[in-house]
């Protein structure tokens, strides 16, 4: 039976995407694993990978399309004898119904492939002990055969859970088994809840005032309904500190002369990260996710660090940020900068962690407050070092820099004493930065 290769969830936020670009055309012989088109998703553009093996019959959406929606139909694969030469086919379709009646034409055209090249059949599909069909290529279905294996025990990795090649030859590496299930699974990206006022009503209120119309691409879209969820669902509570950084100003301008002949200049952003990772290890509680029914607290610190990207922003994950070194921080960072602007990071890279930090102080912002990115616990907000008058542990009244932070808190996950245990590590971390080096 031909394949239906659908169009992927690369992301758990991506609802559509573009299919940017085919590398396959109609009549290659494509093996699992190989890459056979690039499409882009809300935060990237990434490779696509064929799950099942055959021959590529037709390519139903052409490459440069627009807001194709997750698992729409965008090619068909044939398996060994089958054939599609008399098969026509629509273009790609242009919404659920039309996905739909393509699929149908798909299978009513493929069902009964000629099968003259074959060299030995396949075997009937097999059905379960209740009764229902099941899924599997006829290659899969041979190998089974081969090696007495009973398809209905194994899980199937193809498209809608169908059993292909790689299933059935790890089958008979060991028996198939039940997946543990280590925690709940991720969530659909949550849809932008719809305007109480239509689009068209608020721009008939300036249909006499010149405007220009922005259309939202997938990253406005997916940050508009993201951002919506956290302040509708999240508890928020607010902690603020003041820290007095010029032992790090000081400390750290000694390390730069030190680290100038590797070309490594550290920023006070990597004290920031290095400090809030350290200080998730010193309250273990606090370094945590809200997962729906449960509280996941982590063991390493992965720590997310915002960063600006035209259009919108990632937080791409500093992952085991307690381990690593100052220097080693600063360049990983200011590598997933880079390849977040020119949107060329995967999913594992901005995915995760418990924690996250939004600096805003280059741009001379003096204290603000993050909204917390789910699931994580808490957010730290950045402002901009000040010098400020301030009161000595003697009374007498000196000049420091001083630099304003708040702690966005999840109160399902954290509790305000923790919270205010956790701010209090962080400030310790910066105000005695050579602690951090121990």
């Amino acid at each position: 039976m031909p394949i239906e290769i659908l169009m992927p969830a690369l992301s758990p936020t991506m609802e559509e995407g573009t299919l940017a670009k085919w590398l396959v055309k109609e009549g290659d012989i494509v093996s699992s694993g190989d890459i056979i088109a690039e499409i882009e998703t809300d935060k990237a553009t990434m490779e696509f990978e064929a799950v099942d093996e055959g021959t590529i019959g037709k390519i139903i959406v052409p490459e440069g399309s627009e807001g194709v929606k997750v698992n729409a139909l965008i090619a068909v694969l044939l398996e060994d004898g089958e054939e599609a030469s008399d098969a026509v086919l629509s273009s790609a379709p242009a919404d659920d119904a039309g996905d739909k009646a393509a699929a149908t034409a798909v299978s009513a055209e493929l069902a009964t492939p000629t099968t003259e090249h074959s060299t030995a059949p396949a075997p009937a599909a097999p059905a379960a002990s209740d009764g229902m069909r099941i899924f599997a290529s006829p290659l899969a279905r041979r190998i089974a055969a081969d090696k007495g294996l009973d398809l209905s025990a194994l899980k199937g990795s193809g498209p809608h859970g169908r059993i292909v090649k790689v299933d059935v030859l790890a089958a008979g590496d060991a028996p198939a088994k039940p997946v543990p299930v280590t925690g709940p699974a991720v969530s659909a990206a949550t849809p932008a809840p719809a305007p109480s006022v239509s689009s068209d009503a608020i721009a008939k209120i300036y249909v006499d005032r010149e405007f220009i119309e922005i259309p939202l691409d997938g990253m406005r879209k997916t940050i508009a309904a993201r951002l919506t969820e956290a302040k509708q669902t999240i508890p928020h509570f607010y902690l603020r500190r003041d820290i007095k950084i010029d032992n790090l100003l000081s400390f750290r301008g000694q390390l730069n002369k030190q680290l100038e002949a590797r070309g490594v200049k550290l920023s006070v952003n990597d004290f920031i990260i290095k400090a809030c990772a350290l200080a998730l290890q010193t309250v273990p509680a606090a370094n945590a996710v809200w997962a729906g029914d449960r509280v996941l607290q982590l063991t390493p610190s992965d720590v997310a660090v915002a960063v600006a990207i035209e259009g919108g922003l990632f937080t791409p994950v500093l992952k085991d940020a307690e381990q690593k070194s100052l220097s080693s921080l600063s360049a990983e960072m200011k590598d997933l900068a880079t390849r977040a602007r020119s949107k060329k990071l995967a999913p594992h890279e901005y995915q995760g962690g418990s924690f996250a930090i939004s600096n805003l102080g280059m741009f001379g912002i003096d204290n603000f407050d993050a909204v917390i990115n789910p699931p994580h616990g808490a957010i730290l907000a950045v402002g901009a070092g000040v010098k400020k008058p301030v009161i000595d542990e003697d009374g007498q009244v000196s000049v420091a820099t001083v630099m304003s932070v708040t702690l966005s808190v999840d109160h399902r996950v954290i509790d305000g004493a923790l919270g205010a245990e956790l701010l209090q590590a962080i400030v310790d971390n910066l105000e005695n930065p050579m602690g951090m080096l121990a």
